[in-house]
């Protein structure tokens, strides 16, 4: 599956978690702010973001990848933006993605917490 199936699995999970505001890159929703990087101007746009009471929480599906520079790059961005609007980053890693997941986030300390998602 790729990485545009797993959304609308990320968007139940938020709702049953009690987020409100939520806003995806999927067909149907509110599509979230795209945010640029200055240095080379490359443009990231969130998988899912939501609102629990006032802060804002950052939901990425994260699939194993070969090159993940890119991946790297966009979560730390996130991770960011979470801590300073007082959210959370959550990646979300589908069955068989998880070891890949949590090893990347450590060896590139991205803080943020690992969901598995069916």
């Amino acid at each position: 599956m790729d990485k545009d199936s797993y959304i609308p699995k990320v968007v139940e999970w938020v709702k049953r978690k009690g987020y409100e505001q939520i806003k995806a890159n999927l067909e149907g929703f509110e599509v979230p702010i795209a945010y640029e990087r200055q240095n080379d101007d490359e443009r990231f746009i969130p998988d899912v973001t939501a609102k629990l009471l006032y802060e804002k929480s950052y939901f990425e599906v994260v699939l194993k990848t070969d090159n993940p520079d890119r991946v790297v790059s966009k979560l730390r961005l996130l991770s960011m933006l979470a801590s300073q609007k007082g959210g959370r980053l959550f990646m979300m890693a589908p069955s068989g993605h998880l070891n890949f997941v949590k090893e990347l986030a450590l060896k590139h300390s991205i803080s943020g917490e690992v969901v598995k998602i069916a």
